[in-house]
């Protein structure tokens, strides 16, 4: 199985927006990872956080990676601040690939936890865009190994 974790996309200033839409240069950089990703990663679904600016990325990946998958907000859990523990609890029960749209530090800290067993291990740089993709270790029975398989951030896909 492979975990795709996803930090949303810029988006525009809290004081612009409350909301926090996506950014002109957030929509482009997404649709261009999205675009590289579409050559080789298929899920069945994508989940995000509630809050908008993580809707709105996982929709342009969705666009692009194709039809058929299911796009689901998560009823809690992607916050930027929550507890790991409960999505990685999650993850474990997954069994096919599925791509996850969040927020920093979460995002970071989660990969941490899955990849070296501490959420404080910093194993990942995020930035706006960034999609990094974790494969379920070999011979793992109870889904909790995992191993950074690679990392994309935008500006590594020129535009």
């Amino acid at each position: 199985m492979k975990l795709y974790l996803v930090q949303h996309a810029e988006a525009v200033p809290a004081e612009d927006n409350p909301d926090r839409p996506l950014s002109d240069k957030g929509r482009s950089d997404v649709r261009r990872v999205a675009s590289f990703l579409a050559r080789s990663v298929h899920v069945g679904r994508i989940v995000h956080s509630p809050k908008m600016r993580a809707r709105d990325t996982a929709v342009l990946l969705a666009q692009a990676l194709g039809p058929g998958g299911v796009v689901e907000e998560a009823a809690s859990g992607l916050a930027p601040n929550d507890s790991v523990e409960v999505a990685a609890d999650l993850i474990a029960g997954w069994s096919e690939d599925t791509m996850v749209v969040g927020h920093l530090p979460f995002m970071g800290r989660l990969v941490s936890h899955l990849v070296a067993g501490s959420e404080e291990a910093n194993v990942a740089a995020f930035q706006p865009g960034t999609v990094a993709c974790l494969e379920r270790a070999a011979g793992d029975e109870d889904g909790g190994g995992w191993a950074l398989a690679w990392m994309v951030r935008p500006e590594l896909l020129g535009g």
